[in-house]
């Protein structure tokens, strides 16, 4: 899905969530930030993953994360649309402490258009997503075909790489 000439372009968004927002789960977390990506100006949600249970990544004794990713089209520039998903968080009580903290709500930016850059405010494609499962293997559930923009491989290899990383599906 490259970029079209409304000038659109496909979006991978990762979600994932560890901790309850007041009483409610980690996973009604991550539905309820599916349905606030779907009222943002200028995204088209196409594609919602399945739901998966991840271990943290790297090992911290956290809860497990409730992962999942959408894929969609925008118009919008990547520093937006980041905006918008740091919105999200933070309406849904996402703290941003230490790296790699447990947190009520996590939105990525894992690829834009198959945009390639390196700034200090967002990196594209994002520089650690091939190498966890908890990406890849909802990424795989909405875009089959896609390919890593620097790397040229395709999910199903990288998939192979991050096996034995733990994760099931849950929903």
């Amino acid at each position: 899905m490259a970029e079209e000439q409304n000038h659109t372009r496909s979006v991978l968004i990762a979600i994932g969530a560890n901790l309850p927002l007041g009483e409610q789960s980690a996973l009604k977390s991550c539905e309820q930030a599916v349905r606030a990506l779907r009222d943002v100006p200028d995204l088209t949600i196409q594609a919602v993953s399945r739901w998966y249970e991840s271990a943290p990544v790297p090992p911290s004794g956290q809860p497990s994360y409730v992962n999942g990713v959408v894929r969609g089209v925008t118009s919008l520039p990547p520093l937006v649309l980041l905006d918008h998903l740091q919105s999200i968080e933070t309406h849904q009580g996402r703290v941003r402490s230490v790296p790699n903290a447990a947190r009520t709500l996590d939105l990525d930016i894992i690829d834009m258009g198959a945009l390639c850059q390196n700034e200090e405010w967002l990196v594209l494609p994002h520089p650690r997503a091939h190498e966890r499962a908890f990406v890849l293997y909802p990424l795989a559930d909405v875009w089959p075909d896609w390919v890593h923009p620097l790397t040229h491989q395709p999910v199903e290899q990288l998939l192979k790489a991050v096996q034995g990383q733990e994760i099931r599906v849950i929903g």
